[in-house]
Parts: structure tokens; sequence; C-alpha cells
């Protein structure tokens, strides 16, 4: 697989080490002669560890082929997060370091969620591209405020901060974009 295939939640291998992509940023040269940049960032599965670099667009790395499979939200403590798997029942945990990025998404309930599994091991999770989300905390909003106007920060019931236009209230429910982490509707 070349860099410029490379997504959010792809695994492969690079230096004899397993990588989940967490965040892929696309660097543009600057000049007719530069390469397209394609930072990397992750960590590599056993140790957590973090890993950043960058990749040419023709630089190839290996692909690990893994399964997805639909899981839910079991319950979260101090330590992680416990998912079962929605047809063989089985129990998945993941430690809160390896769901830095998810976190602020996860909610009792929450459908759409993927597990990704490679050689019997749960590697991490694939969130669904909108999820669901209640305003806990905002100032109050302004009568007068159209629909496209200026935006005020929102506390959500999951602790992320997004901003949202000023109309909203506390206690509306908003869809949330997982990957730009941005405002999208009411829900």
């Amino acid at each position: 697989m070349k860099a410029n295939e490379i997504k959010r939640s792809t695994v492969f291998k690079v230096d004899g080490k397993n990588i989940i992509v967490k965040k892929v940023f696309v660097q543009s040269p600057s000049s007719r002669s530069g390469n397209t940049l394609y930072k990397v960032s992750g960590y590599e599965i056993g140790t957590q560890q973090k890993f950043e670099r960058s990749f040419k667009g023709d630089e190839v790395v290996d692909n690990i082929e893994m399964n997805r499979r639909a899981i839910q939200l079991l319950f979260r403590d101090a330590d992680g997060c416990t998912f079962m798997d929605a047809e063989s029942y089985e129990q998945y945990i993941l430690n809160n370091d390896s769901l830095e990025e998810e976190l602020p998404f996860l909610t009792d309930g929450l459908e759409g969620v993927r597990a990704l599994i490679a050689e019997g091991q749960i590697l991490g999770i694939e969130l669904p591209t909108t999820v669901i989300l209640e305003i806990t905390e905002c100032s109050p909003s302004m009568k007068a405020a159209s629909s496209s106007a200026r935006t005020k920060p929102a506390t959500l019931n999951t602790g992320l901060v997004v901003q949202v236009p000023e109309y909203l209230t506390v206690g509306e429910k908003i869809k949330v974009n997982t990957e730009t982490r941005e405002f999208m509707s009411r829900a």
C-alpha cells in the first residue's frame, strides 16, 4: 500500500512495528519539484507508544489485513472501556490511552462502532462519521440570532467542547462530525 492511501484506522507495519493510524495530515508541496507529504500520527500496537512520521506519497508501507466487527460500549471505568461483540458476545477491553481520540464521542447505546481486529487481538475502534450528543453547558441563546450568525463554545455530555450557532441552548441534541470535531446540525 502506498502512503497516499493511508487513512484513519489503517493498520500497517513499518520498521517491524505494527502501527494504527489516528490522524493523517496532508502537506502539499511548496515548489513544483516538491513531493506531497503525509504526516501520520498514531500508536504502536502492544506497547501503546506514540508514532509520528512523514511519508512521501509514493512510499510503500505493509498493510495489515484486519476484520471490522460491530461492537457496543458495555461500560466505562477509570482504566478504560469494555466493549461487546454484537454477534459473538465476546468482550474486548481497551485502555483510555488507546482511545484518546474516540473518548469524547463514546456514549451509552452509540450505534455504528466497529472493532478493528487482527490476529485475534483488538487494535482499536472505528467510530461512525457522525454522533448525536447533548449540549450540557453554553452561554444563553440570543433571540435575534440568525442561523448563519456567530458561534459560541458549547460543552457536550461527554466533555467535548465544540463551536455551535448562538441560537442553540442547553439540553438540545446536535450532530457532531467525529473526524473534524465540528457541529453539523441539530439532531
